[in-house]
């Protein structure tokens, strides 16, 4: 009797981290479905797979900042497909004094970091139970180690990211379901971003990596059961600085350099 088949679904998928997260999965011979916010290209990105690899892809469009679009696919999901694989990426960033920010930004940020994941899994998470060995990834950042000034808001949700997958895989190991948490560094996924981030200097350039290399390695270390993925040898070496000198210095650097980019955004854009 044939095997039911399983698929791989990723978050955010049609673009930067997420469509390498497709892409390498997409090498491995899985089949995927890939879900992000309409208009971003996603029914290009499928067509391009089915294509070159020849797996079979489906899509979703739809927007998270609403749960009851979350609930709505989990349940389309839940009732047309068997997942051993969710790589909850989806998510958003930014950087700007607190006091100017708007509510709307802020929720925007709680939302797709905290909320959206925590109740995409708890909906799917019976369906990769049903399966006798299933993954999850967790992408939370480098950012989570240290609060950062002017972002306030993004490390604090990415360090919940941190907890959270912390959490649950204790309370299921003794399941077939292993849970990891993957802290990016600086991604170049275009020209723009990796100028930006090289004025940040010596480190920046250092702990710099493609979203392919990410990617790359997050999955590898995923099947392997890891609990925590650093990835590359300058992330580590990064992450170990920030563990080595107080929490302090840490946090006057983190801002230091976040509000000295905001200072040259906002001379060249004034």
């Amino acid at each position: 009797m044939a095997s039911t088949p399983t698929y791989a679904l990723i978050t955010g998928a049609s673009k930067g981290l997420g469509k390498a997260f497709a892409l390498q999965l997409a090498r491995m011979g899985k089949k995927l479905i890939l879900v992000s916010l309409p208009n971003e290209g996603l029914e290009k990105l499928s067509e391009t797979i089915r294509s070159e690899y020849g797996n079979e892809v489906v899509y979703f469009e739809t927007n998270f900042l609403e749960n009851k679009n979350i609930i709505e696919f989990a349940s389309l999901i839940n009732g047309k497909y068997n997942l051993d694989i969710l790589i909850n990426n989806a998510g958003i960033g930014g950087s700007c004094r607190f006091t100017d920010a708007g509510s709307e930004y802020l929720e925007r940020i709680v939302q797709l970091n905290i909320y959206a994941p925590i109740l995409l899994l708890h909906n799917l998470f019976p369906n990769l139970l049903k399966q006798k060995k299933a993954w999850v990834l967790n992408v939370a950042s480098m950012a989570c180690f240290s609060p950062i000034g002017f972002k306030t808001v993004y490390p604090a949700s990415k360090k919940f990211i941190q907890h959270f997958s912390a959490g649950l895989r204790e309370e299921f190991k003794e399941t077939g379901v292993s849970i990891s948490c993957v802290y990016p560094g600086p991604m170049g996924t275009n020209s723009v971003v990796k100028n930006r981030i090289k004025k940040y200097g010596f480190w920046a350039r250092l702990i710099l990596m493609t979203p392919e290399q990410v990617a790359s390695r997050s999955i590898r270390l995923m099947f392997k059961n890891k609990r925590n993925i650093v990835p590359g040898a300058g992330n580590k070496f990064y992450w170990f600085l920030m563990t080595f000198f107080p929490p302090r210095i840490v946090l006057n650097v983190a801002t230091n350099m976040v509000k000295k980019e905001l200072i040259s955004e906002k001379r060249q854009n004034p």
